[in-house]
Protein backbone atom coordinates (compact mmCIF):
# COMPACT_ATOMS: atom_id res chain seq x y z
CA UNK A 1 0.00 0.00 0.00
CA UNK A 2 2.84 2.37 0.86
CA UNK A 3 4.43 1.83 -2.56
CA UNK A 4 1.16 2.62 -4.34
CA UNK A 5 0.79 5.80 -2.30
CA UNK A 6 4.37 6.83 -3.17
CA UNK A 7 3.50 6.53 -6.85
CA UNK A 8 0.26 8.46 -6.30
CA UNK A 9 2.14 11.27 -4.54
CA UNK A 10 4.33 11.69 -7.61
CA UNK A 11 1.93 11.05 -10.46
CA UNK A 12 -1.61 11.27 -9.04
CA UNK A 13 -3.68 9.23 -11.55
CA UNK A 14 -1.54 10.04 -14.58
CA UNK A 15 -0.06 7.10 -16.54
CA UNK A 16 3.72 6.73 -16.43
CA UNK A 17 6.34 4.35 -17.90
CA UNK A 18 7.15 1.24 -15.89
CA UNK A 19 10.69 2.43 -15.07
CA UNK A 20 9.36 5.72 -13.72
CA UNK A 21 6.81 3.97 -11.52
CA UNK A 22 9.51 1.63 -10.23
CA UNK A 23 11.71 4.62 -9.37
CA UNK A 24 8.87 6.22 -7.42
CA UNK A 25 8.68 2.96 -5.44
CA UNK A 26 12.35 3.17 -4.52
CA UNK A 27 13.97 1.01 -7.21
CA UNK A 28 16.60 2.05 -9.74
CA UNK A 29 14.38 0.85 -12.59
CA UNK A 30 12.01 -1.99 -13.45
CA UNK A 31 14.72 -4.26 -14.87
CA UNK A 32 15.14 -6.51 -11.85
CA UNK A 33 13.14 -9.24 -10.18
CA UNK A 34 12.29 -7.34 -6.99
CA UNK A 35 10.88 -4.34 -8.83
CA UNK A 36 8.92 -6.46 -11.29
CA UNK A 37 7.56 -8.59 -8.46
CA UNK A 38 6.44 -5.50 -6.55
CA UNK A 39 4.76 -4.05 -9.65
CA UNK A 40 2.98 -7.33 -10.33
CA UNK A 41 1.72 -7.46 -6.74
CA UNK A 42 0.30 -3.94 -7.02
CA UNK A 43 -1.56 -4.99 -10.17
CA UNK A 44 -2.98 -8.15 -8.57
CA UNK A 45 -4.34 -6.16 -5.64
CA UNK A 46 -5.90 -3.60 -7.98
CA UNK A 47 -3.61 -0.77 -6.86
CA UNK A 48 -2.18 0.02 -10.29
CA UNK A 49 -3.39 -0.74 -13.81
CA UNK A 50 -1.83 -0.79 -17.26
CA UNK A 51 -3.47 1.18 -20.07
CA UNK A 52 -3.60 0.36 -23.77
CA UNK A 53 -0.29 2.17 -24.34
CA UNK A 54 1.48 0.00 -21.76
CA UNK A 55 1.78 2.79 -19.19
CA UNK A 56 1.00 2.22 -15.52
CA UNK A 57 -1.22 4.39 -13.35
CA UNK A 58 -2.53 4.25 -9.81
CA UNK A 59 -6.20 3.26 -9.67
CA UNK A 60 -8.98 5.57 -8.54
CA UNK A 61 -9.55 3.36 -5.49
CA UNK A 62 -6.08 4.24 -4.18
CA UNK A 63 -6.92 7.93 -4.39
CA UNK A 64 -10.23 7.28 -2.62
CA UNK A 65 -8.37 5.36 0.09
CA UNK A 66 -5.88 8.19 0.52
CA UNK A 67 -8.57 10.79 1.13
CA UNK A 68 -11.16 8.63 2.90
CA UNK A 69 -12.50 10.70 5.83
CA UNK A 70 -12.62 7.86 8.35
CA UNK A 71 -10.69 4.79 9.45
CA UNK A 72 -13.76 2.69 8.74
CA UNK A 73 -13.81 3.74 5.08
CA UNK A 74 -10.06 3.14 4.73
CA UNK A 75 -10.46 -0.36 6.17
CA UNK A 76 -13.26 -0.98 3.66
CA UNK A 77 -10.94 -0.08 0.80
CA UNK A 78 -8.21 -2.30 2.23
CA UNK A 79 -10.65 -5.20 2.33
CA UNK A 80 -11.49 -4.52 -1.30
CA UNK A 81 -7.82 -4.58 -2.29
CA UNK A 82 -7.18 -7.76 -0.31
CA UNK A 83 -10.04 -9.64 -1.94
CA UNK A 84 -9.09 -8.64 -5.49
CA UNK A 85 -7.05 -11.87 -5.93
CA UNK A 86 -9.63 -14.63 -6.34
CA UNK A 87 -7.71 -17.04 -4.13
CA UNK A 88 -7.64 -14.64 -1.18
CA UNK A 89 -11.32 -13.81 -1.64
CA UNK A 90 -12.19 -17.52 -1.49
CA UNK A 91 -10.04 -18.19 1.58
CA UNK A 92 -11.33 -15.17 3.49
CA UNK A 93 -14.89 -16.16 2.68
CA UNK A 94 -14.29 -19.72 3.85
CA UNK A 95 -12.53 -18.63 7.05
CA UNK A 96 -14.74 -15.66 7.79
CA UNK A 97 -14.27 -15.90 11.58
CA UNK A 98 -10.47 -16.10 11.47
CA UNK A 99 -7.64 -17.82 9.62
CA UNK A 100 -6.64 -21.35 10.70
CA UNK A 101 -3.06 -22.41 11.43
CA UNK A 102 -0.31 -21.93 8.86
CA UNK A 103 -0.04 -25.70 8.47
CA UNK A 104 -3.76 -25.98 7.72
CA UNK A 105 -3.63 -23.22 5.12
CA UNK A 106 -0.48 -24.64 3.55
CA UNK A 107 -2.13 -28.07 3.23
CA UNK A 108 -5.20 -26.56 1.54
CA UNK A 109 -3.07 -24.65 -0.97
CA UNK A 110 -1.06 -27.75 -1.82
CA UNK A 111 -4.35 -29.57 -2.44
CA UNK A 112 -5.15 -26.75 -4.88
CA UNK A 113 -1.99 -27.74 -6.80
CA UNK A 114 0.30 -25.00 -5.54
CA UNK A 115 3.93 -26.06 -5.07
CA UNK A 116 4.91 -26.35 -1.38
CA UNK A 117 7.29 -23.39 -1.57
CA UNK A 118 4.63 -21.23 -3.23
CA UNK A 119 2.03 -22.34 -0.69
CA UNK A 120 4.37 -21.40 2.15
CA UNK A 121 4.88 -17.94 0.66
CA UNK A 122 1.16 -17.39 0.06
CA UNK A 123 0.28 -18.29 3.65
CA UNK A 124 2.62 -15.59 4.95
CA UNK A 125 1.37 -13.02 2.44
CA UNK A 126 -2.28 -13.73 3.25
CA UNK A 127 -1.77 -13.56 7.01
CA UNK A 128 0.25 -10.35 6.92
CA UNK A 129 -2.21 -8.75 4.51
CA UNK A 130 -5.20 -9.73 6.65
CA UNK A 131 -3.50 -8.28 9.72
CA UNK A 132 -2.67 -5.05 7.88
CA UNK A 133 -6.24 -4.68 6.61
CA UNK A 134 -7.59 -5.61 10.07
CA UNK A 135 -9.97 -8.04 8.40
CA UNK A 136 -10.94 -9.82 11.58
CA UNK A 137 -11.44 -6.69 13.62
CA UNK A 138 -14.58 -6.11 11.55
CA UNK A 139 -17.77 -8.07 11.14
CA UNK A 140 -17.15 -11.53 9.62
CA UNK A 141 -16.97 -11.45 5.85
CA UNK A 142 -20.26 -12.23 4.18
CA UNK A 143 -19.98 -13.97 0.83
CA UNK A 144 -17.26 -12.56 -1.36
CA UNK A 145 -17.86 -9.01 -0.18
CA UNK A 146 -15.21 -6.54 -1.18
CA UNK A 147 -16.15 -4.09 1.53
CA UNK A 148 -17.37 -1.02 -0.30
CA UNK A 149 -17.74 1.99 1.95
CA UNK A 150 -21.26 2.77 3.01
CA UNK A 151 -23.17 4.79 0.44
CA UNK A 152 -20.77 3.93 -2.37
CA UNK A 153 -21.18 1.18 -4.93
CA UNK A 154 -18.18 -0.27 -6.70
CA UNK A 155 -18.23 -1.40 -10.29
CA UNK A 156 -15.90 -4.40 -10.50
CA UNK A 157 -12.75 -3.70 -12.46
CA UNK A 158 -12.60 -5.63 -15.75
CA UNK A 159 -9.58 -7.64 -14.58
CA UNK A 160 -11.56 -8.99 -11.63
CA UNK A 161 -14.34 -10.58 -13.65
CA UNK A 162 -12.28 -12.44 -16.21
CA UNK A 163 -12.82 -16.21 -16.04
CA UNK A 164 -9.14 -17.08 -15.77
CA UNK A 165 -8.39 -17.44 -12.09
CA UNK A 166 -4.81 -18.55 -11.85
CA UNK A 167 -3.35 -15.21 -12.95
CA UNK A 168 -4.65 -13.64 -9.74
CA UNK A 169 -4.31 -16.69 -7.52
CA UNK A 170 -0.56 -16.51 -6.96
CA UNK A 171 2.04 -13.77 -6.78
CA UNK A 172 4.34 -13.26 -9.74
CA UNK A 173 7.55 -15.30 -9.66
CA UNK A 174 10.66 -13.11 -9.95
CA UNK A 175 13.07 -14.28 -12.64
CA UNK A 176 15.88 -15.24 -10.29
CA UNK A 177 13.55 -17.40 -8.18
CA UNK A 178 11.99 -19.29 -11.04
CA UNK A 179 14.45 -22.19 -11.09
CA UNK A 180 13.47 -23.16 -7.55
CA UNK A 181 9.83 -23.42 -8.49
CA UNK A 182 10.32 -25.94 -11.28
CA UNK A 183 12.30 -28.56 -9.37
CA UNK A 184 9.19 -30.62 -8.85
CA UNK A 185 8.55 -30.88 -12.59
CA UNK A 186 12.21 -31.52 -13.47
CA UNK A 187 12.36 -34.44 -11.05
CA UNK A 188 9.46 -36.34 -12.64
CA UNK A 189 10.26 -40.02 -13.00
CA UNK A 190 9.44 -42.33 -15.95
CA UNK A 191 6.19 -43.48 -14.35
CA UNK A 192 5.04 -39.88 -13.90
CA UNK A 193 5.85 -39.08 -17.53
CA UNK A 194 3.34 -41.68 -18.73
CA UNK A 195 0.24 -40.01 -20.10
CA UNK A 196 2.06 -36.77 -20.95
CA UNK A 197 3.67 -35.27 -24.06
CA UNK A 198 6.91 -33.33 -23.59
CA UNK A 199 6.73 -30.55 -26.20
CA UNK A 200 9.80 -28.45 -27.06
CA UNK A 201 9.35 -24.73 -27.71
CA UNK A 202 12.18 -22.96 -29.54
CA UNK A 203 13.18 -19.61 -28.06
CA UNK A 204 15.52 -16.92 -29.36
CA UNK A 205 19.31 -17.29 -29.30
CA UNK A 206 19.20 -21.06 -29.48
CA UNK A 207 17.37 -21.53 -26.18
CA UNK A 208 14.52 -23.93 -25.60
CA UNK A 209 11.60 -24.36 -23.20
CA UNK A 210 9.57 -27.50 -22.57
CA UNK A 211 5.86 -28.01 -22.00
CA UNK A 212 4.66 -31.16 -20.24
CA UNK A 213 1.09 -31.64 -21.45
CA UNK A 214 -1.24 -34.48 -20.37
CA UNK A 215 -2.80 -36.53 -23.14
CA UNK A 216 -6.25 -35.49 -21.93
CA UNK A 217 -6.12 -31.71 -22.42
CA UNK A 218 -9.20 -29.47 -22.39
CA UNK A 219 -9.88 -25.90 -23.50
CA UNK A 220 -10.07 -24.80 -19.86
CA UNK A 221 -6.64 -26.37 -19.29
CA UNK A 222 -5.23 -24.36 -22.20
CA UNK A 223 -6.61 -21.12 -20.78
CA UNK A 224 -5.07 -21.84 -17.38
CA UNK A 225 -1.74 -22.61 -19.01
CA UNK A 226 -1.86 -19.33 -20.95
CA UNK A 227 -2.62 -17.46 -17.75
CA UNK A 228 0.30 -19.11 -15.96
CA UNK A 229 2.67 -18.09 -18.76
CA UNK A 230 1.34 -14.52 -18.59
CA UNK A 231 2.14 -14.59 -14.88
CA UNK A 232 5.84 -15.12 -15.49
CA UNK A 233 7.98 -12.00 -15.38
CA UNK A 234 10.57 -11.56 -18.10
CA UNK A 235 14.01 -9.99 -17.90
CA UNK A 236 13.01 -7.28 -20.36
CA UNK A 237 9.38 -6.61 -19.43
CA UNK A 238 8.63 -3.09 -20.55
CA UNK A 239 5.40 -1.13 -21.12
Amino acid sequence: MDKALKVYDKERLHPAPTDVVAQHMGYKDANNGRALGALASLRYYGLVERNSNGLLSVTKDVESYRYAPSDEMRRAYLRRFLTAPVLFAELLERYSSGLPSDGNLRYELIQRDFLPATAESLVGILRRSADFAKIYEQEPLQGASTGAPEGEEFEPAPELVQPVEIARSAPAIPVQQRSATVQREESLGPDEMIGHDRIPVRLSRGRRAWLLIPHVFHEADKQRLKAQIDLLLTEDEQP
